[in-house]
């Protein structure tokens, strides 16, 4: 039985006809075994390699590889993968896009817009926002914990990836936190969309892209900042 009824199959492979460049899905799973190791389980890898599977089935230019999480390793360490479910999304990017945890509900909206922007190199960034990620002089780590349920998470994910697709800096990761005690327990997640950028600057709710910016732009280059906000005061 599909994940994706039908009707929604139909929809999403006519939008995917306007696709341009390829992309790629590089997903981190596990092979299934009836044997349980303690600490290895992962309840939704299963659904999701399917969910993946049939996006990737509604068109040619979507590409899914599966990767091993044990028995590949080495590559899951250099891609910085530590949890499954795990999946990467590359296309017409700089920097790094992941998700972590099954994209369902209003999050399957999300995996079929960066499809989308990322096969055309589409990032819908201002200007002002793009001249302000040249200027930073570290790299951003930008996690956005989310759910399922939340109908106002899918806007601060797409903004994080789209902030990663312009800047080889910034590596941007979608949560689905109720898949991850740890991770919830870990940065106080009390409520979503929660953005943790670098363990150092903290955003609830969804928030605007200008005020995003200004909070990464004052938190980790508070120089380039002031020297912003000054010759808009003399302009």
């Amino acid at each position: 039985m599909a994940l994706i009824e039908a009707s929604d199959q139909e929809k999403i492979r006519e939008l995917f006809k306007e696709l341009d460049g390829e992309v790629t899905i590089t997903y981190f799973t596990q092979r299934e075994s009836p044997l349980l190791i303690p600490g290895h389980e992962c309840q939704f890898c299963k659904e999701t390699r399917e969910l993946l599977e049939e996006v990737a089935s509604l068109s040619e230019k979507i590409h899914l590889q599966v990767k091993d999480f044990y028995r590949d390793e080495a590559e899951a360490r250099q891609r910085q993968i530590e949890r499954i479910p795990a999946f990467l999304l590359e296309g017409k990017a700089r920097g790094r896009l992941r998700f972590f945890g099954i994209p369902a509900g209003y999050e399957f909206s999300t995996l079929i817009e960066d499809i989308r922007r990322l096969s055309r190199g589409e990032t819908a960034l201002s200007p002002q926002t793009q001249q302000q990620l040249q200027s930073l002089q570290q790299d951003l780590h930008i996690q956005v914990f989310v759910t399922p349920t939340c109908p106002y998470c899918p806007r601060m994910a797409l903004l994080a990836h789209a902030l990663a697709m312009a800047s080889e800096r910034v590596t941007a990761d979608v949560v689905e936190i109720s898949e991850f005690v740890d991770l919830a327990q870990r940065y106080r997640v009390q409520g979503v969309p929660k953005t943790v950028i670098n363990d150092q600057l903290e955003i609830l709710g969804a928030v605007p892209e200008t005020r995003l910016m200004q909070q990464i732009m004052q938190t980790f280059a508070p120089e380039a900042a002031q020297s912003s906000q000054a010759s808009q005061s003399q302009r």
